[in-house]
């Protein structure tokens, strides 16, 4: 058998699936991993047998008898660290099977994170868009004059965002959470530590009991980055202290509005989901609804690996309101709708909740909690 199968880093298969190519993804985890988490994406087919089976296949001469039906050449085979799969990988190509081990495994794939930068209508305005591609969850850097406000940033990166902002020679005076998340340890401490800056949070998040000092901002009040306001909007629903923050044409919008659907409205306590439903519905008709239709919506959150070429996932409000027909029903409906129809709720919420709200201490197996999809979103059809 040969040593070495060809590999395919993490990027690299980013890349493939952003560009709209078929990728065949063959999963040698177990089962219970494979159904927790996998890359998946609209042109992916990512199916799972256990590596045991192709080494006992490889003693009959047979390890492609192994591979579905519906997995096409080139596969990717994918285990927990690149060492199984690599194996598997390798019996593959000796069998003639067009096969490439992604390199690090799954462990790389959650360690991916993928940089997109953008203008606003201010030349002078750049917002740097920072995607996992393995969770789908968006940060934001936004640079004017020297200075930078960092939105939404995830613990496990934070060593490079700090990187990115101190290589550039930025002062950071704020990083901002858009609310209490439930799908990720948030980042705000740790870079505000590193960076000598403050940690903004809703003024509904010392309602929510949170047990470290922060800067509170509320409806109406702004920050700045340079000599651009950054408006604090509340838009409450995803969670009752949930805020957007505008900043020159940019709406970002957290977990009340997505590029294809809206915030889940039962995280923060599920007894209250139909109230938070009614105040999602009031938050995007009477608040977001109301900017300019050209303005850009710039979510907390995409769908894994969601094929739309190159460049960042942001959009115009025009045409993220036309892809969400769930936003148009009349309030009972929605409010029907968008209580009734939920997903499951990401895994281990409630623990990531209270590391979020400082009760709780953050360490490496806090950020294994996170791994999977966000599941904060009801989809907009």
């Amino acid at each position: 058998m040969s040593d070495d199968a060809p590999s395919i880093s993490p990027r690299n298969l980013y890349d493939r699936i952003r560009s709209g190519e078929p990728v065949a993804i063959l999963d040698v985890r177990d089962r219970d991993e494979f159904d927790a988490w996998h890359v998946d994406g609209p042109n992916v087919t990512a199916r799972q047998v256990p590596y045991v089976q192709f080494v006992a296949a490889r003693a009959n001469g047979e390890p492609a008898s192994q591979l579905p039906d519906d997995l096409e050449e080139p596969i990717v085979a994918v285990c927990g660290v690149g060492e199984a799969s690599g194996e598997t990988a390798a019996m593959l190509q000796d069998a003639d099977v067009e096969a490439h081990n992604l390199a690090g495994g799954m462990d790389a794939w959650a360690d991916l994170l993928v940089a997109h930068e953008f203008e606003t209508t201010d030349s002078d305005v750049r917002v740097v868009q920072y995607e996992r591609p393995s969770t789908g969850c968006l940060s934001y850097r936004i640079t004017s004059g020297g200075e930078a406000i960092v939105i939404d940033p995830l613990h496990a990166f934070a060593d490079r965002y700090v990187e990115a902002i101190e290589n550039r020679g930025l002062t950071c005076h704020s990083v901002v959470d858009t609310h209490v998340h439930a799908d990720h340890v948030s980042g705000t401490r740790a870079l505000a530590d590193r960076l000598d800056a403050t940690v903004v949070l809703p003024t509904g998040a010392r309602e929510r009991g949170l047990e470290f000092d922060a800067t509170f901002v509320a409806d109406g009040d702004s920050l700045e980055v340079g000599d651009v306001p950054v408006d604090i909007v509340h838009t409450p629903g995803h969670t009752s202290e949930h805020v957007t923050l505008d900043a020159d044409g940019v709406l970002f919008t957290g977990d009340t509005l997505f590029l294809d659907g809206v915030g889940r409205p039962d995280l923060e306590d599920p007894d209250a989901a139909r109230i938070h439903a009614a105040q999602l519905y009031d938050a995007l008709h009477e608040t977001l609804f109301q900017y300019p239709e050209d303005t850009v919506v710039a979510p907390g959150h995409v769908q894994p690996a969601t094929v739309d070429g190159d460049g960042p996932y942001v959009d115009t409000l025009a045409a993220v309101r036309d892809r969400i027909p769930l936003a148009d029903l009349p309030r009972d409906d929605f409010v029907d709708c968008v209580s009734n129809n939920l997903p499951p709720r990401p895994a281990n919420h409630e623990q990531i909740v209270e590391y979020n709200l400082g009760r709780a201490t953050i360490d490496q197996s806090a950020l294994q909690l996170e791994l999977g999809p966000n599941n904060c979103a009801i989809p907009g059809e």
